[in-house]
């Protein structure tokens, strides 16, 4: 009998190269912005000084950190529907890394971002892990070109 690994194997296999979907919009604001430059110690003036941001920025408002970006992937990730059935068995998932990580366009101080994600590989590890790659790319409402477009590996451990 297979594993509740192989078997989800054998539904996300199926899924490769198809879109997963679109999450929910999420604004970035000013706030959020200078937590994280707190948190990380990245206190430059395009992304927590209005005033300077407005005189000599090429945006003219301040900027999320691209890495605030990136670790907003989780929470907009989370708003996209998931096939269930995939998960059935899972004990956990892990980051395991990335790929490839591009930086395209810059989140504007109270920009709405959102993310869509297209399962670009998987691959059964052993009996009970999964190792999925998904290209999410965070799209910002009113703007041609996205935020971020990132190659996202996660294991998965079912029991």
């Amino acid at each position: 009998m297979a594993t509740n690994a192989e078997q989800a194997y054998e539904k996300f296999l199926a899924a490769v190269g198809q879109s997963e979907g679109t999450g929910e919009w999420f604004e970035v604001t000013q706030d959020q912005i200078n937590q994280f430059a707190d948190l990380t110690h990245d206190h430059q003036f395009i992304h927590v000084d209005p005033e300077m941001a407005a005189q000599l920025s090429p945006w003219g408002v301040t900027i999320a950190h691209g890495f605030l970006t990136l670790s907003m992937l989780t929470h907009l990730s989370g708003s996209i529907p998931q096939d269930m059935t995939r998960l059935a068995g899972i004990a956990m998932g892990v980051n395991y890394g990335f790929d490839k990580i591009r930086f395209i366009n810059p989140v504007k101080v109270n920009s709405r971002i959102r993310a869509t994600s297209v399962l670009k590989a998987v691959e059964l590890r052993d009996p009970n892990n999964i190792q999925t790659t998904k290209t999410v790319t965070v799209e910002i409402e009113g703007e041609e070109k996205p935020a971020c477009v990132a190659d996202w590996i996660t294991r998965l451990t079912y029991i």
